[in-house]
């Protein structure tokens, strides 16, 4: 497959290195553009390429990994989605005081999704620590547990059916707005790093 980044910091690499490992192909992008991650593509080696953000976001499968107060701004940007998947696996929290913005009671993914309204929004890679997300996804005897939320079944099934491939449990929360809302840091899920016993 091929899999775009908006953005390319700490948990865009570590994801990035997880697919290419497996053989998919990773446009990664930034605010900075592609001449800016030539050392970092050099680094991942075969399949990494840099390219601007209009380029990474026409993939079929793109990874929103922005910090929260640019998520409008790089989103507001960028062209139809024409129902492509847009893995939100973003925070919110505010830079660089940690703090987390008043979203007034909604979830966030759910305010990405109204961002980029004709794209297929998959809450994930939002809950782990871009460390604990660079490791090994298979830990001892278990997988290392992925969540996932959203509004679309067949979303989150790619989605879903992708993580797996890198070798990940995958959990499915159900929808943007109560999947999301549990997921969304703040909550019960944000941080913790479960690995589910068994194939």
């Amino acid at each position: 497959m091929i899999i775009g980044t908006l953005g390319a910091g700490e948990v865009a690499q570590a994801f990035a290195i997880h697919l290419l490992k497996v053989g998919h192909e990773v446009l990664l992008s930034n605010s900075r553009g592609p001449s800016s991650l030539n050392q970092l593509v050099s680094k991942l080696g075969k399949g990494a390429r840099a390219v601007t953000m209009d380029e990474a976001a026409k993939a079929p499968m793109v990874v929103l990994a922005v910090p929260w107060p640019k998520v409008e701004a790089v989103l507001g940007q960028l062209q139809d989605w024409e129902g492509r998947i847009l893995i939100d696996a973003t925070n919110h929290f505010l830079l660089p005081s940690r703090e987390l913005a008043d979203l007034k009671g909604r979830v966030s993914s759910e305010i990405v999704s109204e961002l980029a309204p004709s794209a297929k929004v998959v809450k994930a890679l939002n809950t782990l620590h871009a460390s604990n997300l660079a490791r090994d996804p298979r830990e001892g005897n278990g997988r290392r547990v992925i969540f996932v939320s959203g509004d679309d079944g067949s979303a989150k099934g790619e989605v879903s059916g992708l993580l797996k491939g890198l070798g990940f449990a995958v959990i499915d929360l159900g929808s943007l707005r109560e999947g999301g809302r549990v997921q969304q840091v703040g909550n019960g899920l944000a941080g913790v790093d479960l690995v589910q016993l068994g194939d």
